[in-house]
C-alpha cells in the first residue's frame, strides 16, 4: 500500500529574500523500496527548482526542468542517485528561482513506495552509426612532445537540463571530432557513475564535472570529486575542489543574468574565457575587461559550448579547448589543464584558426589575414598558414578578424 502525503504552500518574494533554497522535510519511518516526489505549480507564473537531500547523502537535483523524481534501490530519475531509501528525515529542496509578487502556490506529493516507475532513457545512436571524422590529426607542433587534444569543457545531459542522454551526447562529440568532453550537469553528480562505460563504448574521454549553479554565478568542478554543495558560499568550493585533486573554473563570467557576482578571498585558477554565446557577439570586449580586472595571470583559460540540446545553434565542441597532454584520458587532460597547457578556438576541432603556445613561441595555424594581438595592444597581420611569433610574456594572446571578431586565444 502506498502512503501519499500532500503539502501545499504559497511562496512570496519575501520567502526568496529569506533564503533561495527552501527545505521541505518529510520522514521515511518504515522500510520502503522506493519513493517518489511530484511538484505541481503554475509554470506560466514562476520557476521552482527541485532537488532532494537524504539522511545519508545528497540524492540529486533537476532544477526547473522536471516535475518530479523517483528513487528506487537500483535506479533513479536522471539527476538523482539510486539506492534503498534510508530511514530518517529527508528533505525536498526547492530552489526559489522566480517567485511573482502576487505569490505562487505549489503542491508537493510524496509517495512511499513510488507510484510510478523510473522513466526510461531514450535510445542513443549505436557506436556503429556514429560518423567519425578522419583519424588524421591536424599537424600541430607539440609542446615537450605532448600532442594537442580537442575537447569541450561544458555540456549537459538529461541528468540536469539537457535534452540528450550521456550516450547521445558522446555520439555528438565524437561526430564533431572531439577527443574529450566534460559532462557538467547542474548541482548533481548522478551522471558520474555512467561516464566510464560510455567513454569506453564510444571511444572518447568523458571527464566528470558538476556545474555548481547559483543565481549569482556558476562554476564547473572537474574531476572525480564528491558532490559540491551549491548552497554554501563559493569560497568553500575553491577550498575543497583543488585540494581534492580537481579543477574549479568560473563559468561564463560575463553573461547577462548568469554573470559572476561572488567575491572571493582565494580565487580558483581557471575561468571559462571562451563561451558559445560569443558566436552572436564575437566583438564584445566585456570578457577582456573582466579577465584583466580578475587577473590574467591567475586564470588559465578554458572554453565551453554549454550545449543543452540540438537546434539551439550551439554545437558540442564550439568553442574548442585544445589541451597538450600525454594521452586523451580524463586524468591526463586534467593534468594538462592544471599546468596551463590550453588554447581556445572558435572554429571547431577540424578547421579554423588556432593559436598555440609551444615553448617560447606562439604558432598561428590556418589564420592567414587574421590580426594577432596581445594584452599590451601589440598587433600584426598573419600572412602564412603556419606563422611563428615570439611569446614575450605579454599574454594573453589572441587572433581576431579585421572587424575584431575573436578567432583564437592562448595565455
Amino acid at each position: 500500500m502506498t502512503n501519499v502525503r500532500r503539502i501545499v504552500r504559497i511562496l512570496y518574494p519575501a520567502d526568496r529574500v529569506a533564503t533561495p533554497y527552501l527545505d521541505v522535510p518529510f520522514e521515511v519511518s518504515d522500510p520502503t523500496s522506493s519513493l517518489e516526489v511530484r511538484l505541481e505549480y503554475d509554470r506560466s507564473k514562476g520557476v521552482i527548482d527541485l532537488g532532494c537531500d537524504g539522511p545519508a547523502e545528497w540524492r540529486g537535483w533537476s532544477g526547473g526542468t522536471k516535475t518530479g523524481f523517483v528513487i528506487t534501490e537500483t535506479e533513479a530519475t536522471c539527476g538523482y542517485i539510486p539506492g534503498t531509501p534510508e530511514l530518517g528525515e529527508w528533505s525536498v529542496v526547492l530552489g526559489l528561482h522566480k517567485i511573482p509578487a502576487e505569490g505562487l502556490e505549489f503542491h508537493l506529493l510524496i509517495s512511499t513506495p513510488a507510484e510510478h516507475r523510473v522513466e526510461p532513457v531514450p535510445p542513443a545512436p549505436p557506436v556503429s552509426a556514429v560518423e567519425r571524422p578522419s583519424l588524421k590529426r591536424r599537424p600541430f607542433a607539440a609542446a615537450d612532445g605532448l600532442p594537442w587534444f580537442a575537447g569541450d569543457f561544458h555540456a549537459h545531459t538529461l541528468h540536469s537540463d539537457g535534452a540528450l542522454s550521456i550516450r547521445a551526447l558522446a555520439a555528438e562529440a565524437v561526430s564533431n571530432g572531439l577527443d574529450f568532453l566534460a559532462v557538467t550537469d547542474h548541482n548533481t553528480v548522478s551522471h558520474h557513475r555512467h561516464l566510464p562505460g560510455v567513454s569506453a563504448e564510444y571511444g572518447i574521454a568523458l571527464l566528470p564535472g558538476q556545474e555548481v549553479t547559483t543565481a549569482r554565478g556558476h562554476a564547473n568542478a572537474f574531476g572525480s570529486l564528491p558532490w559540491i554543495d551549491f548552497r554554501r558560499h563559493p569560497q568553500t568550493w575553491v577550498d575543497s575542489v583543488e585540494p581534492a585533486g580537481g579543477v574549479l573554473s568560473i563559468n561564463h563570467p560575463v553573461s547577462r543574468d548568469c554573470s559572476w557576482q561572488w567575491s572571493l578571498d582565494r580565487k580558483p585558477g581557471h575561468a571559462e574565457i571562451m563561451h558559445s554565446s560569443w558566436q552572436s557577439s564575437a566583438t564584445d570586449t566585456g570578457i577582456w575587461a573582466w579577465w584583466n580586472a580578475w587577473g590574467t595571470a591567475s586564470a588559465i583559460p578554458l572554453g565551453g559550448s554549454d550545449f543543452h540540446r540540438p537546434g539551439e545553434g550551439v554545437s558540442v565542441g564550439t568553442p574548442t579547448t585544445w589541451v597538450a597532454a600525454e594521452e586523451a584520458s580524463p586524468e591526463s587532460i586534467l593534468e594538462g589543464v592544471k599546468r596551463g597547457r590550453t588554447s581556445l578556438s572558435m572554429g571547431g576541432a577540424r578547421n579554423g584558426a588556432v593559436l598555440l603556445h609551444v615553448g617560447d613561441e606562439l604558432i598561428a595555424y590556418d589564420a592567414e589575414g587574421a590580426v594577432f594581438g596581445d594584452i599590451t595592444g601589440r598587433r600584426c597581420i598573419i600572412t602564412s598558414p603556419r606563422q611563428t611569433l615570439k611569446a614575450d610574456g605579454n599574454g594573453p594572446y589572441r587572433l581576431e578578424t579585421a572587424d575584431r571578431s575573436i578567432l583564437a586565444i592562448t595565455a
